[in-house]
């Protein structure tokens, strides 16, 4: 299917306050704590209320945060590290008094849903905790269940990309074999347990080890020709999709396709050092925001439509005590002072920005057709980067997009230009019909002819 991401597409304002009023549950946001300057956790419990964001992992068990958030509503996942996992493996007493002082006396006051044992283990090269990871998992769960609490709080672990032998193309997606038995014990706990898959995927990175200039708009969700899956002949128009797409595919090579995926980091650095290629606030901005936009447009991937994969944006402030390099201490969204680094688009009552793209030019409000019944599509010649654009723009404003998804009735053919006149048109009609919501940045028309074929019907109306 034709991939949906960033949006720069006419304002249907009244849509627009519909969509955005309350918070979404697939956001979140990462709080990391190696720093010298964090704000009060009554004052995180604040900020993180005032915006879109739904879910907090921490790296640990932060009692003074976990109290803070008792009453918000906001999900929390909280953490085991690495050096718990031998001790956590080997003593059950160990894991249920883990469970005792971390989350009996918050839950359900503070809404705990997911422990993660340890963090990037498989990928540590560790083999003493690669073998001990399950096992630690399992008494985790173990010592949930005696608390009453196994199926309300799940446990996992988190993975890096690097667990994946084959990312691409995205349906050659597969996990590194020497991994073996080790990873499919670990899948095999998640599907019975239904947890999630948890990976850490950065287009970043992707861009830094090939940093040229169609690659940077790939990563950032901007117009670009795509890629091309040539085994699905699927286009992808962003990083992020082909890596949740070949992490599916790889579930699905090892028997466990239906395994939840959660996206447990993403996001990008907003400076660096003089050496480091991408970190600007100007890019930072653009793939977040342009990250927000995708996941609210609720269509998903091309391998996993019509809904967005839980994703938490890595971070919410910045942690100025991270060794490495300048880029690592500087992911921040928002400033110790609870000021924005850079506005996302995550504040409730507004909209995720489109940087980095031109203009919207004022609306031209076309001469209606006439009375007659009319559908909108696109006028020729627009380019198919301004065509996903709109077709982004249009499946986010909570239009049934689902006739363009694999399997509809309007999937084929599977074009750019075919799936966002469909949805340019939807939207329309859901509209009240006026010319100026056939504008699309001066990309649509009005038309008397009836553009449905075979099964596929476009709704049509009186302007």
């Amino acid at each position: 299917m034709a991939v949906l991401h960033c949006t720069s597409a006419l304002l249907l304002l009244f849509l627009l306050q519909a969509s955005i009023a309350n918070s979404e549950p697939f956001i979140g946001v990462n709080y990391g704590q190696v720093a010298s300057n964090l704000p009060p956790p009554s004052a995180t419990a604040k900020l993180l209320q005032s915006t879109l964001i739904e879910k907090v992992r921490l790296y640990g068990s932060d009692p003074a945060l976990i109290k803070a958030l008792a009453g918000t509503g906001i999900g929390i996942t909280i953490g085991a590290s690495n050096a718990d996992i031998p001790s956590l493996a080997s003593d059950p007493n160990f894991a249920k008094n883990w469970v005792d002082t971390n989350v009996v006396p918050f839950y359900p006051a503070s809404k705990i849903i997911l422990i993660t044992v340890g963090n990037e283990v498989m990928s540590s090269g560790d083999k003493n905790l690669m073998t001990k990871l399950l096992p630690a998992i399992q008494n985790v769960q173990n010592a949930l269940n005696a608390a009453s609490l196994g199926g309300k709080i799940k446990v996992s672990t988190v993975h890096s990309m690097a667990v994946l032998k084959q990312s691409d193309p995205p349906s050659t997606g597969s996990f590194d074999p020497s991994f073996g038995d080790l990873m499919k014990g670990l899948l095999g706990f998640n599907n019975a347990t239904g947890s999630p898959f948890a990976i850490n995927p950065y287009p970043y990175f992707a861009y830094k080890s090939d940093p040229r200039t169609e690659t940077l708009a790939f990563c950032l969700f901007q117009p670009n020709m795509g890629r091309v899956d040539a085994n699905t002949k699927i286009k992808y128009m962003n990083m992020f999709d082909a890596q949740l797409d070949a992490v599916h595919s790889a579930l699905g090579s090892m028997g466990f396709k239906n395994v939840e995926i959660v996206v447990a980091e993403t996001g990008w650095p907003y400076k660096g050092d003089d050496n480091e290629v991408g970190t600007s606030i100007e890019d930072a901005k653009a793939y977040n925001g342009n990250l927000i936009a995708h996941l609210r447009s609720m269509v998903g991937t091309p391998l996993m439509p019509g809904k967005s994969v839980d994703t938490y944006i890595f971070a919410l402030y910045d942690e100025d005590l991270k060794p490495g390099p300048g880029s690592e201490r500087s992911f921040g969204l928002f400033k110790p002072d609870l000021t924005m680094t850079y506005d996302a688009g995550l504040s409730k009552g507004q909209t995720p920005s489109t940087p980095k793209t031109p203009e919207t030019p004022k609306p031209v409000t076309p001469t209606p057709v006439s009375n007659k019944e009319t559908w909108c599509v696109p006028k020729a010649g627009v380019s198919d980067a301004q065509l996903q654009s709109n077709l982004d723009y249009a499946c986010g404003r909570g239009i049934d997009c689902s006739p363009i998804q694999p399997g509809g009735v309007c999937f084929e053919p599977n074009t750019v230009a075919s799936h966002a006149a469909y949805a340019m048109n939807l939207l329309y009609q859901n509209s009240d019909r006026s010319p100026g919501n056939c504008d699309f940045s001066q990309t649509g028309t009005l038309s008397s002819k009836n553009p449905s074929y075979d099964a596929c019907n476009y709704p049509g109306g009186s302007a």
